[in-house]
């Protein structure tokens, strides 16, 4: 092997070993993107956003850094259920969070069996 066909062929070689990590950056560039549907208003949930948050961080996830956040107030108006559904899983969220909405999560459970959907049921006082 000549000496020019050598160096191409370890050039080529150490340019193809580096496309996976290339790939592989690439897919890890894009952050997970959380959407949590509320019946009410965010302002109204306020102490379990906070919470929300602090048990995100407390796992590693971090708002803007390497996940993001997406809150969606209903306003008591159910009827916009169907409209937001539809936009996130146009958008294919990674997750739909329901917390303390049975009209959320039993909407989400009937347009979606690929997207997980975390709920929790609030204690009142």
């Amino acid at each position: 092997m000549r000496r020019r066909d050598f160096i191409k062929f370890v050039g080529g070689a150490a340019a193809a070993s580096t496309l996976p990590s290339f790939a592989a950056r690439a897919q890890q560039a894009e952050r997970p993107l959380v959407a949590v549907v509320f019946s009410g208003s965010a302002d109204a949930f306020a102490d379990q956003v906070a919470a929300f948050r602090k048990g995100l961080g407390e796992t590693g996830f971090l708002d803007g850094r390497n996940v993001t956040v997406e809150y969606h107030g209903l306003e008591w108006h159910y009827e916009n259920l169907p409209r937001v559904l539809d936009d996130l899983i146009r958008r294919r969220v990674t997750v739909i969070a329901t917390p303390g909405s049975d009209p959320a999560t039993l909407a989400a459970q009937s347009v979606t069996t690929t997207i997980p959907i975390v709920f929790a049921w609030l204690k009142t006082r």
